[in-house]
């Protein structure tokens, strides 16, 4: 290695798709720091190296030089100043346990519940990962549009604002504006249920409705996240903000969301198998849908809307009877 490259800074993207790979980009883009992609997959890393774009998630975008795929874990993770988990939340434990013995910022890119242990995405990352080191990213932010570098503005939390500037630091694109905040509970709870109400969402458009149906699931949605985000010690004025409200109102009426896209699917037919199939990646409602389903009962908090995704999911109501369920309910004071 050059004395140039030991000089700069080395961060290691864990999760080859669309949004880990559309991060590598943002990192990678001024130029100032190699960047290391790591995807678990061999053919996978040979069809990036060989091509230069992730022409699975994300054609016709070429990988800058300062972009390094690896299919090795050790060779991503040696001798970094960073790195960011873009894997879906269920695979901490696959990888996190590598990362226990630096000191460098460990920021968490997955949004979810963990379906058995309810656990946000930085509880998931503290099991392994001193608090002190955990940031979390989250806010409106489409792979597609961040990686051919549109403007975005995105959440970096941290329960120390000071590391939360330094994760934002290495993300120094100018298109893609960071706003910090220490609220870590309220910004995990924001990207996790933005995506259950986007199934919601898309299902009311799947069954033909029109903008009323969206505009009531968005509002009604976020009173829900807000409701149960509070319940879990975060703040209520962070659902008003991007990690909240933002990536809410983007989730459920943009057409590049996997969650919306889903739910309307479901509404037209589709098994959760068939309707994961045409998608072709994660679809993390599904899973949070059932965290939130078991939180609410646990903490006795009503969440209508989102129980009720849940149950159509799980089979346990058809979706007609879940409009009827949620339309037919007493009148109460908004």
């Amino acid at each position: 290695m050059s004395r140039k490259e030991r000089c700069e800074q080395q961060v290691c993207v864990l999760g080859a798709g669309s949004w880990g790979t559309a991060l590598a980009l943002v990192l990678a883009r001024s130029g100032q720091r190699q960047v290391r992609l790591y995807t678990h997959d061999r053919a996978h890393a040979a069809a990036l190296i060989q091509q230069r774009e992730n022409s699975r998630y994300l054609p016709g975008i070429a990988l800058p030089d300062n972009i390094h795929v690896t299919s090795r874990i050790d060779a991503a993770i040696g001798d970094i100043d960073a790195c960011v988990y873009a894997l879906p939340c269920v695979a901490v434990d696959d990888y996190l346990p590598l990362l226990t013995g630096g000191c460098y910022p460990v920021i968490a890119a997955c949004k979810g519940l963990h379906p058995q242990t309810l656990k946000r995405s930085d509880e998931m990352l503290a099991q392994y990962i001193d608090r002190s080191r955990i940031a979390i990213l989250s806010g409106p932010s489409f792979a597609h549009e961040v990686a051919i570098n549109q403007p975005t503005a995105i959440t970096m939390a941290a329960e120390n604002i000071a590391l939360a500037e330094t994760a934002a630091a290495f993300f120094d694109d100018t298109n893609f504006r960071i706003y910090v905040n220490d609220d870590v509970v309220g910004v995990a709870m924001g990207g996790a249920l933005k995506n259950v109400i986007a199934i919601a969402a898309g299902m009311a458009d799947g069954l033909g409705f029109g903008h009323n149906s969206v505009a009531a699931a968005v509002t009604r949605g976020l009173s829900e996240m807000a409701r149960l985000t509070v319940a879990c010690g975060g703040r209520q004025e962070t659902m008003m903000g991007l990690s909240g409200l933002g990536d809410l109102v983007l989730t459920c009426t943009g057409s590049l969301s996997r969650n919306r896209r889903f739910g309307t699917a479901i509404a037209q037919g589709m098994s959760i198998d068939e309707a994961k199939a045409e998608i072709g990646q994660v679809v993390e409602g599904v899973r949070t849908a059932r965290a939130v389903d078991h939180l609410a009962e646990k903490l006795a908090i009503e969440l209508p809307l989102m129980q009720c995704v849940y149950r159509v999911l799980a089979g346990q109501l058809q979706i007609h009877q879940a409009l009827m369920l949620l339309m037919s309910r007493p009148e109460r004071v908004e």
